[in-house]
């Protein structure tokens, strides 16, 4: 059963940058079956004391990590062998992309939401749904809102650069064939999940950004997804 939502837009001056990211700490459950990161001390500050000067310490820590964790891009190896990793991303695909928000309070969403909109060729279509509020509850789990296959080939024919959503997954995950991703990824259109606060973006007249970190061989890592809003 899918709940329906309220979207309600800021209505007080926009700030420049918006976090579309969900906090990452130690036990942090993102997607069930999914261990949850260990944050420790690799060297605590007190240990270190004896390495440095009087009065000077610093903090090493330590993350033991699933990739899938916390809010994520996938990039094309993610799904497809032959995709590109994360070392490969192109900056220009993920980040400062001018932007567009589609709201919806639908569970399975169709191309049509996507239709209304006259041009999304080369813009990051991020898509709000409210799941976001669940975010660390049990509820987030069940019944989560997600594209059909219908809208990932709309997206991908009509040039979306990078896709995002505020949902546990941007498939149906009773379905495990995982048309989207294989569509999205397929064509080089990153996908990024598990994001929020898309309420305090405008529909557009914003650019986004989601770049993680520079690593070979994975095709999943968390980023620090936000919107920039110029003055």
């Amino acid at each position: 059963f899918f709940q329906t939502h309220t979207f309600t837009l800021r209505k007080t001056k926009m700030p420049q940058f918006i976090d579309l990211s969900h906090t990452i700490e130690h036990g942090l459950v993102t997607y069930k079956g999914i261990p949850a990161p260990i944050i420790c001390d690799f060297l605590s500050r007190e240990a270190s004391k004896s390495h440095y000067g009087e009065d000077t310490s610093f903090h090493i820590g330590k993350i033991e990590m699933v990739a899938n964790t916390g809010t994520y891009i996938d990039a094309p190896f993610h799904r497809h062998a032959d995709g590109c990793d994360l070392a490969g991303l192109q900056l220009e695909s993920i980040a400062q992309v001018p932007g567009i928000v589609f709201r919806t309070e639908q569970r399975a969403i169709g191309a049509d939401v996507f239709a209304k909109a006259d041009d999304i060729s080369g813009k990051a279509v991020l898509i709000q749904t409210g799941w976001s509020k669940h975010w660390n509850t049990e509820q987030y789990f069940e019944g989560h809102p997600f594209l059909t296959e219908g809208a990932a080939v709309y997206l991908r024919n009509n040039g979306a650069k990078v896709v995002g959503i505020d949902s546990l997954n941007i498939d149906d995950t009773s379905d495990l064939k995982r048309p989207v991703h294989t569509i999205l990824l397929r064509a080089d259109i990153p996908i990024v999940e598990h994001m929020c606060k898309l309420e305090e973006v405008p529909d557009e007249g914003f650019v986004f950004s989601a770049v993680p970190a520079k690593v070979k061989d994975i095709g999943t890592f968390p980023v620090r997804a936000y919107a920039y809003v110029p003055k």
